[in-house]
């Protein structure tokens, strides 16, 4: 299991998202530059949280003028596994590969705190080893992370199951009390329609250390822990791509 992990001018959460992988999974990982022009054969893609470009004009929008990006598109259209969190599922949107757009916060004020997320789509290659209806209490850190879409589009994220997380109370309680940031149905990660690319605002890599485990689970049950239920996260794509390559 490889990952390569993208690095902007601006990223903070690619060590992060190292260790996680690296350190806690212990899977391969390489980091790759935002001016290289090759990726270095991995199995899964992770564009990292951060500031890309100082959100310069709109956030992820330079970020998907890299020369690296021309590379991710190809290896996410070809089939491979790419997962944008918090900037990179801005960059997502913007480059084009997942639908709708990141908007600045309702409350027009950055939310960084632990937000629990509703598990909707269990059938992924990144949440299949989750149940539907679990529920997560991974961090979330961000200015722009008010999910948006037309109601066309929305209705075609419904339809294709591609809404994954939806942030919710501890007990999985969709609400808007529980929506930190004004996103559309509460949304907090969505899937392309193959299934290979998720972007999600959430941060896993920051709830993926057992040294950050309590021991208070939501009433939903879920793999114990639920404050490294990051964790699961990426054992589901490294489960996703051990039985794929088997086949």
């Amino acid at each position: 299991m490889k990952y390569n992990i993208i690095i902007f001018p601006g990223s903070n959460c690619d060590y992060d998202s190292y260790y996680a992988v690296k350190k806690i999974m212990h899977a391969d990982a390489d980091y790759v530059w935002h001016k290289d022009t090759k990726l270095k054969k991995p199995d899964c893609v992770i564009l990292p949280g951060g500031f890309s470009y100082g959100d310069y004009l709109r956030s992820g929008t330079i970020a998907k003028f890299s020369p690296i990006m021309q590379e991710v598109i190809k290896f996410a259209k070809s089939g491979g596994l790419v997962i944008g969190i918090c900037n990179g599922f801005q960059m997502l949107t913007e480059t084009g590969l997942l639908p709708g757009t990141l908007m600045q916060n309702k409350s027009l004020l950055f939310v960084c705190k632990h937000q629990y997320i509703k598990i909707i789509n269990n059938n992924t290659p990144f949440t299949n080893l989750l149940q539907k209806g679990n529920v997560l209490d991974i961090p979330i850190a961000h200015n722009e992370g008010n999910y948006f879409i037309d109601k066309i589009g929305l209705q075609k994220l419904i339809d294709n199951q591609q809404i994954v997380f939806q942030y919710s109370d501890k007990d999985g309680n969709v609400t808007d009390n529980a929506n930190p940031n004004g996103s559309l149905e509460n949304i907090a990660g969505i899937i392309n329609e193959k299934g290979n690319v998720l972007g999600m605002m959430p941060h896993p890599e920051r709830a993926s250390d057992p040294a950050l485990n309590w021991t208070d689970p939501p009433s939903i049950p879920i793999i114990s822990g639920r404050r490294t239920g990051g964790q699961v996260i990426f054992k589901s794509i490294e489960n996703y791509i051990i039985h794929k390559l088997k086949i």
